[in-house]
């Protein structure tokens, strides 16, 4: 299928013959941040010595199981994909050394999404940094180039990662390693040190050189030297809409007084206080040096509605250092001697501006990157999360043709994986996305379109109820009913605010297992369970909660959107747009699961419509420039 090439229309995407399009698309995989061989699902231990021979070819899913994964997403309405691999996956193998067969895979993978009508957007993805510290992205050889020995960070203390951490034998929930954990990393050396270096090296530590480069440099030109041969695999692949920055990217120490541990919110410390550790910068320079430390443990009080310090943990008890032999710590400075409380808020006695000082340059050395090689492509830009939910916005000076592509979740349903639904929270829904589209009205240069680069749900809610049901024989709704209902939720403020979004996430390998699910760090978001698939049972087989997500919505507006709204209990669905003549018609996604049969359609205005079943679509045909409005409903309501 011939998809028109899109470009960037203040906060929409337009085809070259003027309309402009809602992108609705969808994560694709949660696996794809881990190795196919060998098998390296985060419940299952492993000491990274094999990081140089890894193999991602398989990911998200075999060749030969390609055409119906695709044809499933196109038959739920999607458009678009988010299409993840990692640093990792391209140059495990060392510096330089890119991995052709994989390469191969991944452009043979985009090319087939084409093919479905999925337009496509590469994320570069990671999560606390690499796998060996706890998450995925980076290849294992980042962290020797450095001088970090990532053998050490277990007794240490420096990373939390669950291969080392959890009982395969045992499966399950455990104490071990709490759900939702993985984060924590971001505070800890085996993170911080990373992170610090890649974004800042060159302004805390000038001096530290590796193959005659700045760390800073040296990392960054790796990182986009894979991106690079990803880009020339994909470059004649016009439904290719460009590249995410990095996903998730973390600011490391940026900004951070040295010996502060953040316990409690106060007027010069107002972010969010996260549970667990609460390291400070010299809690992780000095671990890494081998030296104890202890370091305040935080949890959620319900009955304060507060987060508390519960205890206080010692860490590297052992004196374990994490830095090989012979390796100088580049932050040394901070320490030596008087410890030095601004070594990372100031340059120069000049307080940092980690946005405008850090990531806007990172920006525009990845637009630089991509558009050497085709010059059309858009950059998917993402700020550091955590900043972003606290309300930071995108500074001056970043490249033109950018998009806002953050990332929203409901942190409560995330963190806890219950799920309490009402009335208040879908607008409160309403009220947290506003925030980026505002973000996006506001950009310098003009408005860009706000696309969620992320949001979902844990499919897991209440310890897995629903696949206990599902075990037992229940197919009926009544297990995904939570689920459905914050779905819904989730896609009716998408609709009232018309925001772009890519679903987190559809994985192929998802497990209904409280130890697997997509298969990293105890996740388990992905609308499509392998278990639930059954034969000969059609393309809604091992889906999840579908009545959630598979609605209507105008995938192509003739002219400018005003509104859209579905009532998920009635079928009624409406639309409304001032249509400008001459360049097409309306495409409106309609699925037979909705409208068996087909919809009945009401118009207002001049305009003829007709209904597509094979591709679930109607099709308005404006015939004045005028306003119109669409009404879809069941032809037989239940």
């Amino acid at each position: 299928m011939s998809l028109p090439r899109l470009a960037i229309d203040g906060l929409w995407f337009r085809e070259p013959s003027g309309r402009r399009v809602l992108l609705r698309g969808v994560n694709l995989g949660g696996d794809t941040k881990i190795p196919v061989t060998p098998d390296q699902r985060t419940h299952l231990p492993a000491d990274f010595s094999d990081h140089r021979t890894v193999s991602f070819v398989g990911r998200p899913f075999p060749l030969d199981e390609a055409n119906v994964h695709f044809a499933r997403l196109r038959h739920w309405g999607f458009n678009c994909l988010r299409l993840l691999t990692t640093w990792e996956a391209v140059e495990h193998a060392g510096p330089g050394e890119y991995d052709t067969d994989y390469l191969d895979y991944l452009g043979e993978i985009t090319r087939l999404a084409g093919e479905y009508g999925l337009y496509v957007f590469i994320d570069f993805h990671q999560d606390a940094w690499s796998r060996m510290s706890g998450g995925d992205g980076a290849p294992g050889w980042t962290f020797e180039a450095v001088g970090l020995d990532f053998t050490k960070f277990k007794e240490s203390g420096a990373a939390h990662v669950m291969q080392h951490k959890y009982d395969a034998a045992k499966g399950g929930r455990q104490d071990a390693y709490p759900q939702m954990t993985w984060s924590t990393n971001y505070r800890m050396p085996g993170n911080a040190i990373m992170w610090t270096l890649f974004f800042a090296g060159d302004a805390f530590a000038p001096d530290f050189r590796i193959e005659g480069m700045s760390a800073q440099d040296y990392l960054q030109s790796r990182y986009l030297g894979a991106m690079a041969a990803v880009a020339e695999r994909v470059k004649d692949m016009h439904h290719v809409l460009g590249f995410d920055t990095l996903n998730e990217p973390s600011l490391g120490w940026i900004g951070k007084p040295l010996t502060y541990q953040h316990t409690k919110r106060s007027p010069d410390h107002p972010e969010r206080v996260a549970p667990g550790p609460a390291w400070s910068v010299l809690d992780g320079l000095l671990v890494a040096q081998g030296r104890m430390r202890s370091v305040p443990y935080v949890v959620y009080d319900p009955g304060i509605n507060k987060m508390v310090v519960a205890r206080t943990d010692t860490m590297n008890a052992g004196g374990v250092r994490i830095w090989r032999e012979g390796a100088v710590d580049p932050f040394a400075a901070a320490y030596d001697g008087a410890p030095r409380e601004d070594f990372f808020t100031h340059v120069n006695g000049r307080a940092v501006d980690a946005e405008a000082d850090f990531m806007v340059p990172f920006f525009n050395r990845v637009a630089d990157t991509i558009r050497r090689i085709r010059k059309d492509w858009l950059v998917f830009a993402e700020m550091d999360p955590f900043k972003t939910f606290q309300g930071a916005s995108f500074p001056p000076g970043c490249p033109p043709d950018m998009v806002n592509a953050s990332h929203w979740y409901d942190i409560v349903t995330l963190g806890t994986k219950t799920f309490r639904g009402k009335e208040a929270v879908g607008r409160s829904y309403v009220g947290q996305l506003s925030r980026y589209k505002s973000m996006s009205e506001a950009m310098p240069g003009g408005a860009v379109p706000a696309l969620i680069g992320e949001f979902g749900i844990p499919f897991d809610l209440d310890d897995g109820a629903a696949y206990k049901a599902w075990a037992e024989g229940d197919r009926s709704a009544d297990p995904w009913r939570k689920h459905t209902e914050a779905l819904t939720l989730m896609y009716d403020a998408l609709d009232e605010l018309l925001l772009h979004s890519t679903h987190w996430n559809y994985t192929a390998s998802n497990r209904n297992d409280l130890a697997i699910g997509d298969g990293w760090n105890q996740e388990d978001l992905s609308l499509y369970s392998a278990d639930q698939a059954v034969p000969d049972g059609g393309l809604d087989s091992g889906g999840r909660a579908l009545d959630g997500f598979v609605r209507p919505y105008v995938q192509v507006w003739a002219g400018r959107p005003i509104a859209q709204q579905f009532d998920t209990a009635t079928g009624a669905f409406r639309a409304e747009l001032t249509v400008e003549m001459g360049i097409g018609e309306i495409e409106i996604f309609a699925p037979a699961r909705v409208y068996p049969g087909g919809p009945t359609i009401v118009l207002e205005g001049p305009a003829k419509a007709t209904y597509d079943a094979g591709a679930q679509l109607v099709r308005v045909v404006p015939k004045a420039d005028a306003l119109v409005v669409i009404h879809l409903s069941r032809a037989n309501p239940a």
